[in-house]
């Protein structure tokens, strides 16, 4: 599947200082995947060495035909994360 990088996501990286690649191997490798029913996106988290700390990645994006539409990436907390699902906003897919 063509994983597409939109500019807001190529602008993160380079504010953020993150490895071009990451948004892609976050992508294939996450181990879990929700569709956020606030902002009808879908999200991958993936945890990985982050400004030398081990942090839990948010990959929001959409799925279009043929495509993968990756829109942003940044560090999420657990808190954030529970809070999400507890209150269904997050669906596991």
């Amino acid at each position: 599947m063509k994983l597409i990088y939109t500019t807001h996501l190529e602008f993160r990286l380079e504010i953020r200082d993150i490895p071009y690649d990451l948004p892609s191997h976050i992508f294939k490798h996450a181990n879990e995947h929700y569709y956020d029913t606030l902002t009808k996106h879908y999200v991958a988290l993936y945890k990985i060495k982050f400004e030398g700390k081990i942090r839990e990645m948010a990959l929001t994006y959409d799925r279009k035909k043929g495509a993968i539409e990756i829109i942003t990436l940044h560090p999420i907390r657990l808190y954030q994360k529970i809070r999400r699902i507890n209150s269904e906003r997050w669906k596991k897919i």
